[in-house]
């Protein structure tokens, strides 16, 4: 595609996401391609991150099932309370540190792991190792770039190292996560409760009206089935203010480039 583009003339390419694990950076950089991404106002994205963890903390998904059943019993349906949890954050990026923020008001103990340690996640968390924040922490929050070295970071070893019960979130890439392994951890109980907008293989699915699709035996019919997982089509930037942001800044570097000058978050 890029090849094609850059026959039919195209000179640059703006991506409305901050992700670009979906362009081939490195063959754009071969033939002159110009690539850029954005960046949005994250608050709504930790928002909706705050809320599938207390979601997944007071089992909301099998709530629901039972109340949309009629069977108002409380069977199985003893919660925890996030005040006494200790909350790992994997990745201090802008919306990892927004997340950090927005939890210190529930007075959990907060940790975070990153490439480096950062002076303004230490206001809110502490900074531990992977390992440790695995073994130690009763939520995890995955908030990381995918690439080849972030791929399939949380696979079948790094779960098994994980707390027993634990609620494991995930609003940044599907690819983090060997999805099989999480799956398995979901049906062993190593995993409490999993709450997802992301998942592998999602591309050519979301964004699309699939009705007419059979999704038997795709990771996000197993997913969304399974009682202990809260499922949802990668929807946490969608929001007013994010959308705005999105083709605001996508358009502004396009100008930019179109006179010439410097511009952010280019990435080719």
């Amino acid at each position: 595609m890029l090849d094609r583009f850059k026959e039919l003339g195209v000179k640059m390419i703006g991506t409305r996401c901050i992700g670009f694990d979906h362009i081939d950076i490195a063959h754009a950089k071969e033939i002159g391609m110009v690539v850029a991404n954005i960046t949005y106002d994250s608050d709504g994205v930790a928002e909706f991150t705050v809320m599938d963890i207390l979601m997944g903390v007071r089992r909301m998904k099998e709530v629901m099932i039972k109340t949309m059943g009629n069977d108002f019993r409380l069977n199985c349906l003893l919660a925890e309370q996030l005040k006494d949890m200790n909350v790992g954050i994997i990745g201090a990026g802008k919306i990892g540190l927004a997340v950090m923020r927005d939890l210190t008001g529930f007075g959990c103990k907060l940790y975070y792991c990153n490439r480096r340690r950062k002076e303004e996640a230490d206001r809110y968390a502490e900074f531990i190792s992977m390992d440790e924040l695995l073994r130690t922490c009763d939520v995890i929050s995955m908030h990381m770039e995918l690439n080849e070295k972030t791929y399939h970071i949380l696979d079948a070893e790094a779960f098994a190292k994980m707390k027993k019960g634990v609620v494991f979130v995930n609003t940044a890439r599907g690819g983090l996560v060997d999805t099989q392994a999480l799956i398995d951890a979901l049906d062993s109980g190593q995993v409490s409760c999993a709450a997802l907008d992301v998942v592998e293989n999602e591309f050519g699915l979301y964004y699309n009206d699939c009705r007419d699709k059979g999704l038997e035996g795709h990771y996000i019919d197993i997913l969304r089935n399974m009682p202990n997982v809260i499922y949802t089509q990668h929807m946490a930037f969608y929001y007013r203010t994010a959308v705005r942001d999105m083709v605001f800044n996508c358009l502004r570097s396009m100008k930019l480039h179109s006179e010439g000058k410097e511009f952010p978050h280019r990435l080719a």
